[in-house]
C-alpha cells in the first residue's frame, strides 16, 4: 500500500476506533439517565456523570486527533498493538478520580 493510502487506512482505523469509544461513553451517560427516570439517583448524579463523560470525550479526542498526520499514524500503530495484545483503554475509568488512601 502506498503512503497516502496507508495515510488512508490510519484515518479510518482511527475514526473506528474514535466512533466505538464513544459509543461506549454514551452509554455510561444513557445508564445514568435511566437510573435517574426510575429515581434511584438524584439529578446531581446525572450531571456528575455528564461532567465525566466531558472530560472522557476530550481525552479520547487528544488521544485520536490531536497533533499532525503523524500523530494520527502514531495513533493507529497504537490501536493495532493494543489490539494484538488484547488490551482495552477504559476511557470512562481514565478520568475517574484518583481516591485517596
Amino acid at each position: 500500500m502506498g503512503a497516502k493510502g496507508q495515510r488512508r487506512a490510519d484515518r479510518a482505523l482511527v475514526a473506528a476506533y474514535h466512533e466505538a469509544r464513544l459509543g461506549e461513553l454514551n452509554e455510561c451517560v444513557a445508564a445514568e439517565v435511566d437510573r435517574f427516570r426510575a429515581g434511584e439517583v438524584d439529578a446531581y448524579t446525572v450531571d456528575e456523570a455528564l461532567h465525566h463523560y466531558h472530560l472522557a470525550v476530550k481525552e479520547l479526542w487528544k488521544f485520536c486527533w490531536s497533533g499532525s498526520g503523524a500523530q494520527i499514524e502514531s495513533t493507529a500503530r497504537s490501536l493495532e498493538r493494543l489490539a494484538a495484545d488484547g488490551e482495552r483503554i477504559d476511557w470512562w475509568e481514565r478520568v475517574a478520580p484518583r481516591r485517596q488512601e
